[in-house]
């Protein structure tokens, strides 16, 4: 049997502000800071050990799995960053509040964009200054690997070959795996895990920041799988994150003005 570790990273300050995040590098917010901090806590606590960690590109992945590395006092265990475990990429969508394009654009669109297994957003202008292609950390990519926008069956297809290539032999060779990223990417990774369905997989909520544990067999199939932490915080974190995933213009836009 073996056991992997998976945590998506903390709150960052466009999950706060309810903002289609995407490719682009938004940072922590300082509740995400703290569930990152939280997370190493509790993990050394159980007294989980790890040989290699993995993460995303982008900064609120990398900036999570530091805190949980130090606080395991692990920094120096080997990193790999990779593009394929970036969060899917929303196209034009991304820097724009969910509330207010359901106003705009209907919920039921929003909705589709948001949790549709293979639907896609439009996609973000070549040449938008937001865009991937614009970005140091991309230039040694080619073109034609590099999304203008994504739906959740493309990012699953970005992900899993590396997930099976990269990531499971070394889980094979007996190393203490840990993962840090992204909601959608994630969702790959427990998909092949957990045999989802390609119509289940789009509703498939995990919280930020908090250690999602898998004992798995020969056959890299989930035996079980579970969090740690404080069952009542587990259970608060997964309502809101299916709350999110509701959202209405109608009943969440005053809000949104409120804030705004």
């Amino acid at each position: 049997m073996y056991k992997l570790v998976l945590i998506r990273h903390g709150e960052s300050l466009w999950n706060k502000a309810k903002n289609f995040s995407g490719w682009s590098d938004v940072d922590l917010t300082e509740k995400g800071k703290e569930e990152a901090i939280l997370a190493g806590k509790i993990l050394l606590q159980e007294g989980f050990l790890f040989d290699i960690a993995f993460t995303s590109v982008l900064k609120r992945a990398i900036r999570t799995l530091w805190l949980v590395l130090d606080e395991l006092n692990s920094c120096w265990i080997p990193v790999e960053r990779t593009w394929h475990l970036n969060e899917r990429h929303y196209g034009a969508l991304q820097g724009l509040n969910k509330i207010e394009m359901s106003y705009l654009c209907g919920e039921k669109r929003v909705k589709d964009w948001r949790r549709k297994y293979d639907e896609i957003p439009p996609p973000l202008n070549k040449f938008d200054e937001r865009h991937p292609r614009m970005k140091q950390c991309y230039h040694n990519l080619s073109e034609d690997l590099i999304p203008s926008t994504e739906s959740l069956k493309n990012v699953i297809t970005r992900v899993t070959p590396y997930w099976k290539n990269i990531i499971i032999p070394k889980i094979r060779s007996g190393k203490n795996v840990l993962i840090v990223a992204h909601h959608n990417s994630l969702k790959a990774i427990v998909k092949d895990l957990d045999n989802i369905s390609d119509k289940d997989i789009p509703s498939y909520e995990m919280p930020t920041g908090i250690p999602l544990i898998y004992l798995i067999d020969q056959n890299m199939k989930a035996i079980r799988h579970y969090y740690l932490g404080d069952p009542k915080m587990i259970k608060r974190a997964i309502e809101d994150e299916i709350h999110l995933g509701e959202l209405s213009w109608e009943k969440d836009f005053k809000s949104y003005l409120t804030k705004s």
